[in-house]
């Protein structure tokens, strides 16, 4: 996936959205970045400053192989790691030749390491810029403006930190309130069908099966309409904490609709989803839910074919589980897997190509 596709394009996928702004982000910043540098290059060899050419020179490249790899493989070339490198080299090393004239670009430098690297390793990077900047003014400028500049640049760094975390934080909220169902904190629909399909990537190309249970309670409405909306709120919350309990590790939970869920079960098989599934039924039919409320569920089970999309799978276990419902509901009904049909072994070949 091209990570600088159409922010609409990403849309479904709030993880891949806030993926995509931040490519876009490291791609605009690299890019005008080279834009400012280039025109550098030769300023600094006209004016004799050879080294500090070639460094500029090496941050053209950096920058010019970061667009690329991210236009056209949609993947960021080393992470990033070389910006805080080169920066840092190039800052102080102009700054000790060139006075004044060089110090100016450490502060939008420190400040674009915390859009193109992540937190911790920005925070790294800067203080190591910051150091190396105080240790280069100390040398060459009067006290009084080494001061100066170690903490204008200190403070420039901090606010910016402050800055990129609080992004960070509001990124991730926005990204749960998009992802989970608000009332359960189960999945949901949003991540449906990325997670289905990483499924059937694992089953397509290293033969790891997997298995999905729906699960719907039974008669969920007559809760609404005797005890209220709020009890039946409760309930729905009550259920999947009992889920959750019997999940493992790496298996995930969503909430599908109203008082539908839906389980996927990584590397498990039909026949062992559908001892899962019964023991989740046997766990709610066991013990009233809040308000003394006795209540029940249906569930299917389907284990993903080979060459089905996540619609088609999925559609599969809808119908097993209308037919638990038709069967008089608190049941499991398996998912009819799609057969491969071969011909016997003496059947006439013509036959069998007819």
């Amino acid at each position: 996936m091209n990570p600088l596709a159409a922010t609409n394009k990403l849309a479904t996928n709030p993880t891949l959205a806030v993926l995509g702004f931040k490519r876009r982000i490291v791609y605009h910043l690299y890019f005008w970045a080279f834009i400012a540098v280039a025109p550098l290059v030769m300023v600094q060899w006209q004016q004799g400053n050879v080294v500090l050419a070639l460094l500029l020179i090496l941050f053209c490249l950096n920058a010019v192989a970061v667009i690329a790899f991210l236009r056209f493989r949609g993947t960021y070339f080393l992470q990033g790691r070389l910006f805080p490198i080169l920066a840092v080299i190039s800052a102080a090393y102009s700054t000790m030749i060139n006075g004044h004239a060089g110090l100016y670009w450490a502060y939008p430098a420190a400040a674009a390491l915390f859009f193109l690297l992540p937190l911790k390793e920005a925070t790294v990077s800067n203080i190591v810029f910051v150091i190396s900047m105080s240790v280069v003014s100390f040398i060459t400028f009067p006290e009084a403006d080494f001061w100066r500049i170690t903490f204008s640049l200190g403070l420039t760094c901090l606010f910016v930190m402050i800055f990129a975390w609080l992004v960070g934080r509001l990124q991730a909220e926005l990204t749960r309130l998009a992802t989970t169902d608000p009332l359960t904190g189960c999945l949901n629909r949003s991540q449906l069908a990325d997670i289905l399909n990483s499924q059937i990537q694992m089953r397509e190309r290293y033969e790891r099966v997997s298995s999905l249970i729906l699960l719907d309670m039974d008669y969920f409405k007559t809760i609404n309409d005797r005890w209220g909306h709020l009890a039946g709120d409760r309930v729905l919350q009550e259920l999947s904490a009992r889920l959750r309990k019997r999940l493992r590790e790496n298996d995930q939970l969503f909430r599908i609709g109203g008082e539908e869920f839906m389980l996927v079960l990584p590397e498990t098989r039909q026949k062992d989803a559908d001892k899962v599934a019964r023991e989740l039924l046997t766990n709610i039919s066991a013990r009233p839910f809040v308000e003394g409320i006795q209540i029940t569920a249906s569930a299917s089970v389907a284990e993903v074919d080979k060459g089905e999309t996540w619609s088609v799978w999925l559609n599969r276990a809808d119908q097993a589980l209308y037919e638990a419902k038709a069967r008089g509901r608190n049941q499991v009904a398996n998912a009819v897997r799609r057969q491969e049909v071969t011909p016997p072994e003496d059947a006439d070949p013509q036959l069998a190509d007819a």
